[in-house]
């Protein structure tokens, strides 16, 4: 019977605990798709990118990243491991990098983009949610659980 009793008071804290905690929507704080569109920087300062609306959904042009550009931190590398051949000559300064992003309103995010990685040449799944004044871009392969995200702030 003691077990029972304990048992009981142990589940009933659990659920008290997990239904304190607040959820990612609950922080999520985007109440429109223009939300996004801005300039924003990486918390650590590696990317700077400006998000725009491009009609229908959602993308990001590169401004700085620290992987693609060359060890003067000034001059954008060439996108030498892209697989198109035709495109591995052009400059990484200013391309198009996060693509297809759409809103999708229950879940107050941006989903089912494409985000290009200059550095590797990969392309991976993205989406993107404001959480408090702060964005989070996630790039992942499979399943978002796999990814990994990059905070950042609104740069004015």
């Amino acid at each position: 019977m003691r077990n029972s009793v304990m048992g009981s008071l142990l589940a009933a804290s659990l659920a008290a605990a997990i239904t304190a905690l607040p959820s990612s929507q609950a922080l999520a704080q985007a109440s429109s798709p223009d939300q996004i569109v801005g300039v924003w920087e990486a918390e650590n300062g590696n990317i700077k990118l400006e998000m725009f609306d491009a009609g229908g959904s959602y993308a990001a042009r590169m401004i700085y990243g620290k992987l693609v550009v060359e060890a003067d931190g000034k001059t954008f590398k060439k996108d030498t491991l892209n697989p198109d051949p035709a495109l591995r000559g052009r400059s990484l300064e200013g391309i198009v990098f996060v693509t297809d992003l759409t809103w999708d309103e229950r879940d107050r995010r941006w989903e089912g983009g494409n985000f290009y990685s200059g550095a590797t040449g990969r392309t991976m799944s993205a989406q993107a949610e404001l959480v408090g004044e702060k964005m989070e871009v996630r790039a992942y392969m499979g399943t978002p659980l796999l990814g990994q995200s990059i905070v950042f702030r609104r740069v004015p």
